[in-house]
């Protein structure tokens, strides 16, 4: 498997609760240069609409070697899922008030582009230091038992 781009910003801001692997509809420009690494998902987010679920906010580049039918790079772009986890998702979306983030973009082991969508719900800032403060802790006893052993 093959990591494409990763959003680490979103550990950060939310609380994963559930991860869920979908299908994305790209077009064939849109292929090339996301396997050129040309995807961003700062600022990209999930929507739910009907009976399908849409990446809002996720920059593509435009391919180098494209001609003038080249994709626009905003564009939102459709996430392939079955109808019921599509239904389980919104419910939790309208419902919870939980959000859907693309937490990254990878190749499978068949050459397909995935994304892998958290179902999140924000953090406080307090929680934020608090998350940062036990990473430190856990560092800090690794590095003594490493200079011990």
């Amino acid at each position: 498997m093959s990591v494409l781009v990763e959003n680490r910003k979103a550990r950060h801001d939310y609380h994963v609760l559930e991860r869920i692997e979908t299908g994305i509809a790209l077009s064939g420009t849109e292929v090339k240069s996301c396997r050129a690494h040309g995807i961003s998902l700062a600022e990209a987010y999930a929507r739910p609409d009907g009976n399908s679920l849409w990446l809002v906010g996720a920059h593509i580049a435009p391919y180098e070697q494209g001609n003038r039918n080249n994709h626009p790079p905003r564009r939102d772009r459709r996430l392939l899922l079955h109808r019921r986890e599509i239904r389980h998702l919104r419910q939790a979306v309208e419902a919870k008030g939980l959000t859907l983030i693309p937490l990254r973009v990878y190749i499978n082991p068949r050459g397909l582009i995935k994304v892998e969508l958290g179902l999140c719900r924000g953090r406080s800032t307090h929680d934020r230091r608090d998350t940062l403060r036990e990473q430190e802790d856990r560092r800090e006893a690794q590095r003594v038992i490493r200079g011990r052993a």
